[in-house]
């Protein structure tokens, strides 16, 4: 989008439009879902859409503007459509920046709520990559803010409240940011939802059935706009050493477009479910997880089970982009530079593996992650009588 475009888009036509829809009354028990790209609801919104959707006396509604997916034209008037909707909710959720409820006049009465759609504080992202090379300089973020009209921002504990605060530029707004734990995590304590995650991974991949499932799961390279997946990985070599007793099941990061091909003699060992299986499904029935810089690994330590952490370009990356904390100290598992020292650490993770590292990890970065999330951000947002009234449907 041209600069000028987004200067008449966020400085003159939004807040005009969301102005003149809010001449009408606030809607006691309308709540907005507004999600950025996707087109249905995701994981960051979906415990807390289904529940909410049981309350008889609540307006739900899940509104997507098909960023990146529809035409800048479709685009603008979706963002138009979203503001004039949003300006008589009651409650709007979001899971993601947003620059279009950022620049709105937000009208006393509407809680915005930020999900966020990842846990703990990996990789730098906001105000926190201000000139480095990934982000923009400070002046540029602060043109057209992502973080402001925010109510609360869910967090997973205690520790990582600074770094939201900082990537959100919220320090001089304590409070806001709250470790009451993130939605999304709450299916992990469901069994119901443990087996039926291992059913679906079973009937996408019957492969996997009585081996052990490795999943790889790294971020992506490059800008958000062009984000590519890494191809260091040697698969090949992964099949040779392991591929009799395990199975390899590839998750990239859904900004990337182009997903590298499997060798093909190695269609038998390892999976590409991309587009086949969520996250959340995906690491339920992982046995042992390879990431690099990943947030899954904060929701992945729920479980207890090993990480190993393949960080062959580390110090571009934090070049690139930055760490919040010291990464080899961070990281509980291996850190690992090479396809080889991968396979090893995931081998000896099979014959004797220590939880311990993992499990200061999970209390230090996913302490308010207990399963209740849910129940305190409808608490907040909507009031005690909506929680039990959420409970009973």
């Amino acid at each position: 989008m041209r600069q000028w475009a987004k200067d008449l888009l966020l400085f003159r036509i939004l807040p005009g439009e969301y102005r003149r829809a809010a001449k009408q009354p606030i809607q006691p028990g309308k709540v907005v879902f507004l999600e950025n790209k996707e087109p249905t609801v995701p994981e960051s919104f979906e415990v807390l859409y289904r529940r909410l959707s049981r309350v008889p006396e609540l307006d739900v509604e899940f509104m997507s503007l098909g960023e990146t997916r529809v035409r800048l034209r479709q685009y603008y008037r979706n963002c138009i459509e979203a503001v004039r909707d949003l300006a008589t909710a009651q409650c709007v959720f979001l899971n993601d920046a947003s620059n279009v409820v950022s620049c709105l006049p937000l009208r006393e009465g509407t809680k915005v709520v930020q999900l966020w759609h990842g846990c703990g504080a990996f990789k730098k992202w906001g105000m926190s990559t201000a000139d480095l090379i990934f982000g923009g300089s400070r002046d540029e973020i602060l043109r057209h803010p992502f973080y402001k009209n925010l109510s609360l921002v869910t967090v997973s504990s205690p520790e990582v409240v600074w770094a939201y605060e900082e990537a959100m530029v919220l320090q001089d707004e304590p409070g806001i940011v709250q470790p009451i734990g993130v939605s999304r995590t709450d299916v992990f304590y469901d069994e119901a939802y443990l087996k039926k995650s291992r059913d679906k991974l079973l009937s996408v991949v019957p492969e996997a059935k009585d081996k052990r499932v490795i999943v790889y799961a790294p971020t992506f390279r490059g800008r958000v706009a062009h984000a590519e997946a890494p191809t260091a990985l040697d698969i090949e070599a992964m099949k040779r050493a392991m591929g009799e007793d395990a199975v390899l099941l590839i998750k990239h990061h859904p900004f990337v477009r182009e997903l590298p091909a499997i060798p093909e003699g190695c269609r038998d060992f390892a999976f590409d479910v991309t587009h086949d299986i969520a996250i959340n499904e995906l690491i339920c029935s992982a046995d042992a997880v390879i990431s690099d810089y990943s947030s899954l690994v904060f929701e992945y330590s729920l479980f207890g089970r090993p990480m190993v952490f393949f960080a062959f370009d580390q110090d571009e990356y934090a070049d690139w982009r930055g760490f919040y904390y010291d990464y080899d100290a961070l990281t509980p598992g291996p850190v690992c530079a090479s396809t080889e020292e991968v396979i090893q650490a995931i081998t000896e993770s099979a014959e004797s593996f220590d939880s311990s590292e993992v499990d200061k990890f999970r209390d230090r970065f996913m302490g308010a992650c207990d399963g209740r999330a849910t129940d305190r951000i409808i608490e907040f947002a909507l009031g005690r009588e909506v929680l039990e009234k959420s409970l009973k449907g």
